[in-house]
């Protein structure tokens, strides 16, 4: 019956992973056509993924609590409300820039970067606009990418399965990005085991969130390098880089590049470095009283008898308590008593 059980419930769980896959397809095409009618272009790209998280983690959080009967179904999905929570974030913000900073020092030395920087005020006021896109960015692909689906895939084939599986189809939607090689195919895949160990170490999307942003951030805002292949964002730095394309990605950015590869699986050891305690605090197990109640005590001394054969317990030694002895009086002188009188003298 367990295992009959266990079975139904990872066909649920996959069943349940195809329609949020489904959902998330939805909601994109439903943001990008909602967001074309109400803004003009250059604030489309930002109410798009606006919108977008908003439906991702309304939508999911839909799905956890009627199918999956969650109490708190959005801190289910990867945003409990715990001590900690911004110090994740800072961790992995930290963790990205350094990711960001490791690639593009290759392309420093070898070839440089020629970086042109704004001067008039109104592209300075786009540098707020450009942050938040980054950062829903990363969050509607922390939560399509490493939230309810990636849960749900997990229950149906493990963590390791749901990491490879899922990283795959980070890098096949990555490969639909125009420009896309076999080069960006394989940092997809890099950065998505990255993200999905964040995860797992952790059990929340604070971290990976963090550290997706700092990633993407780090190239834009402080390098004016292209993400995917889109430099739009940037409108304060705009950095060209010179050198082979193999190692600097050219107009796709580092997310085309061999170097970046190389860069995302070295950092999977150091995800797990700096989430050790985290991975100790939020994954040790949850011990569940169930079962019969057994008396410890009463098992282990049959088993006791059974090797040493049953003994009868030693009686109690008897203390008597004597009395003591009894002490004579003292004799006493009486002048009644004849035959204690001195002898007289005779004449």
């Amino acid at each position: 019956m367990t295992a009959v059980q266990s079975a139904g419930s990872r066909l649920r769980a996959y069943i349940e992973f195809v329609v949020a896959v489904f959902y998330f397809f939805l909601a994109r095409s439903l943001a990008h056509h909602a967001a074309q009618g109400l803004v003009q272009d250059d604030w489309n790209p930002l109410i798009e993924q606006a919108m977008l998280a908003f439906l991702l983690i309304v939508g999911y959080a839909a799905m956890g609590f009627w199918l999956d009967r969650q109490a708190h179904p959005i801190g289910a999905q990867g945003f409990p409300s715990r001590d900690g929570l911004a110090t994740e974030v800072g961790m992995g913000l930290a963790t990205g820039w350094g990711l960001a900073v490791v690639c593009v020092l290759p392309m420093v030395v070898i070839g440089g970067i020629s970086i042109v920087l704004a001067g008039d005020i109104g592209s300075w006021g786009w540098l707020a606009a450009d942050a938040a896109f980054f950062a829903l960015a990363a969050l509607v692909e922390e939560v399509a990418f490493r939230g309810y689906g990636f849960q749900r895939f997990e229950r149906a084939l493990g963590p390791i399965g749901a990491s490879i599986g899922f990283a795959a189809y980070y890098g096949l939607i990555q490969s639909m990005i125009p420009g896309s090689g076999r080069a960006s195919f394989a940092v997809a895949i890099a950065v998505g085991l990255v993200l999905s160990t964040a995860y797992l170490r952790t059990r929340a999307l604070w971290l990976s969130w963090g550290l997706n942003f700092g990633w993407k951030a780090s190239r834009a805002l402080l390098f004016g390098l292209a993400v995917n292949g889109d430099s739009t964002h940037s409108h304060v730095i705009q950095g060209d880089p010179m050198g082979p394309f193999r190692l600097t990605g050219s107009a796709f950015g580092l997310d085309g590049s061999w170097p970046a590869f190389i860069v995302m699986l070295c950092a999977i050891p150091v995800i797990f470095r700096i989430t050790r305690n985290l991975d100790y605090k939020y994954n040790a197990p949850i011990l569940k009283p169930a079962g019969i109640p057994v008396d410890l005590d009463a098992a282990a001394r049959a088993q006791h008898e059974a090797a040493m054969g049953a003994s009868e317990p030693a009686p109690p030694s008897l203390v008597q308590i004597v009395a003591p002895p009894a002490v004579p009086p003292p004799p006493t002188r009486s002048t009644a008593n004849p035959s204690s009188s001195e002898p007289t003298s005779s004449n």
